[in-house]
């Protein structure tokens, strides 16, 4: 088995163990409240927060959800096997066209003294 195709059941494998993955991104935002008296309008201002955030698109509109530290926490690792997913089904792609566009192997025909090993 040459390198391309040893490459590509890594891949493979690898894309059989990723397990929950989620889209978007998560961000940690500071605010600034309406009340004037408030320290986040002072100078210099102390905002509130941060707060974790997790933002993702569906469809054409952008969904925004404030977590908890606790969530943040939980759902990090799912983030950042949705970035590996996209990087192996990328290079898994690249792979697909390097071995299609590899010659084909001709088959060497069989001779009728030959006997199956």
């Amino acid at each position: 088995m040459d390198d391309l195709a040893r490459r590509h059941q890594q891949i493979q494998a690898e894309l059989a163990q990723i397990g929950i993955t989620l889209p978007g991104s998560l961000t940690s935002r500071t605010t600034r409240c309406q009340r004037a008296s408030c320290h986040c309008h002072a100078s210099p201002p102390v905002l509130h927060g941060p707060y974790p955030t997790w933002t993702r698109k569906a469809g054409s509109r952008s969904i925004t959800k404030t977590l908890t530290p606790e969530d943040a926490d939980r759902l990090r690792p799912y983030f950042a096997a949705r970035r590996r997913l996209r990087q192996l089904i990328t290079e898994l792609e690249a792979v697909s066209i390097e071995l299609a566009e590899q010659p084909a192997i001709p088959k060497t025909p069989k001779t009728p003294g030959d006997q199956p090993a």
